[in-house]
């Protein structure tokens, strides 16, 4: 889908949270440091994402 990385980048940004993005043909993957892991995943959900 067109845009999501953008979305999902612009969202952490704006809570401090900084990432490695790497994309595919087939996918995108958002890389966020080890200790940010949790708050990311927090901000994320709140913002109304779901993440299994």
């Amino acid at each position: 889908m067109i845009g999501i990385l953008s979305k999902l980048s612009g969202i952490l940004a704006e809570h401090k949270i900084g990432i490695f993005a790497v994309s595919t043909y087939n996918t995108d993957y958002i890389l966020v440091k080890e200790e940010n892991f949790e708050r990311s995943l927090e901000v994320l959900i709140a913002e109304g994402y779901t993440v299994i």
